[in-house]
């Protein structure tokens, strides 16, 4: 079975060197929608859209998720167009797809990317204000997934309670990068490996703990005191999740065309 695993650290402002002598990412801090908008450049001078936003405002949400068009109008938009130019490549009355552009721009989903001229008369272009978007789990409220409320620590529930967290402190940890013009440090590491047996998958995971701890024991600072008060230094998340990678559909068909051949 092919398992992906994934390792994040993350820290709440600026740039730091690791002990270890491991440069840590200094990635540019996600702005929140209506904070900036990141866009790249196109062939002829044409913005196009780039990077992630937080969506992390309900009315936000709201206006992204009220029609199902909305999301095919803002992914059309990932490169600068007006509404006329999105209705007539997506065969839709024009009067429809200006208005759900106009709310999209409402909320800060849409901006103005300049004006095209078409025969005698000038079009408003947009462009998204993101290649994607992430939707914070704190718009759920007290309803968002909290690792807490999982009493089986090797779960997968567990383990989407955590990812959960971990999404909402880090939307929040970049939205208060970018507003105090800061760049947050963070460190990611991915991979896919594969698992022949549970022993195996066993022994990996025993040896990875001791190996995380050790090197926790040795290259960083308690996070709290024993009095039970903040320790020195800047506080920062570490978590390691693994999961099996789930099949994709084609090969999850193909796999069952296999059998059904075999089995006639």
């Amino acid at each position: 079975m092919v398992y992906f695993m994934v390792l994040a650290l993350k820290c709440w402002n600026r740039d730091r060197k690791g002990r270890s002598g491991v440069r840590w990412k200094m990635g540019k801090a996600v702005a929140g929608i209506g904070d900036r908008v990141t866009t790249g450049v196109l062939r002829g001078g044409e913005r196009l859209s780039a990077g992630l936003s937080v969506v992390r405002e309900a009315a936000q949400a709201a206006a992204l998720l009220y029609h199902p068009l909305r999301l095919r109008i803002l992914a059309a938009l990932v490169a600068p167009d007006s509404a006329t130019g999105v209705a007539r490549r997506m065969n839709l009355p024009r009067q429809t797809v200006n208005y759900h552009v106009r709310e999209l721009a409402r909320a800060r989903l849409l901006t103005r990317a300049g004006r095209r001229r078409r025969r005698r008369m000038y079009e408003q272009c947009y462009v998204a204000t993101a290649r994607g978007y992430v939707l914070s789990p704190e718009l759920l409220g007290t309803l968002a997934a909290d690792p807490a409320q999982v009493a089986d620590t090797f779960s997968a529930k567990y383990l989407l309670g955590l990812a959960s967290k971990v999404q909402s402190e880090l939307g929040r940890a970049s939205q208060l990068a970018a507003k105090e013009g800061k760049r947050l440090a963070t460190l990611s590491i991915n991979t896919e490996l594969r698992f022949t047996s549970p022993e195996q998958r066993a022994a990996f995971t025993g040896e990875l703990q001791r190996g995380i701890m050790e090197v926790v024991g040795r290259h960083s600072s308690p996070y709290r005191k024993e009095d039970g008060s903040a320790g020195e230094g800047r506080p920062f998340r570490l978590v390691l999740g693994c999961y099996p990678i789930p099949k994709e559909k084609e090969e999850t068909q193909h796999a069952n065309a296999s059998v059904a051949e075999e089995a006639s």
